[in-house]
């Protein structure tokens, strides 16, 4: 009976100290995720990636870090997977970001490089080091 109560009190103990290790590490582990990107990122990561929203919520202005030798459709896709691209390369049309589709006949994702409009489309328009790539929502004049 002294034996049965000592493993039952040897497990309870051991199951608990692994519980406590365990939300220890996970806690840990959580906050280590979110001081991370700051610590350590360079300055074309995701946590540079910036945008602006109207009242509503809907993201209007978009922006990102050049690289070189990236163009920037392949950098748009770093920042944010979910955008909608039609077409490929240096074809590629921006047709949505941050989930906020232009507007078909109304609105378009116009490409701009440090505040200059670009002259060449996302997936043509190759990016040098400490260039602001900015997309804006635009009306169609």
């Amino acid at each position: 009976m002294k034996t049965l109560m000592h493993t039952t009190s040897s497990r309870l103990l051991a199951a608990t100290t692994a519980g406590l290790l365990c939300a220890g590490l996970v806690a840990g582990c959580a906050g280590d995720d979110e001081a991370a990107p700051e610590a350590s990122a360079p300055a074309s990561t995701e946590a540079d990636a910036g945008g602006e929203e109207t009242a509503a919520g809907d993201v209007t202005e978009f922006s990102y870090a050049g690289e070189h030798g990236k163009t920037a459709l392949d950098l748009l896709l770093v920042h944010d997977p979910d955008a909608e691209v039609s077409g490929e390369g240096e074809m590629a049309f921006v047709t949505a970001i941050q989930g906020r589709a232009a507007e078909d006949g109304e609105e378009f994702w116009g490409l701009y490089v440090d505040g200059e409009m670009a002259q060449v489309g996302a997936g043509a328009l190759e990016t040098e080091d400490g260039q602001e790539i900015q997309w804006k929502l635009e009306e169609i004049e």
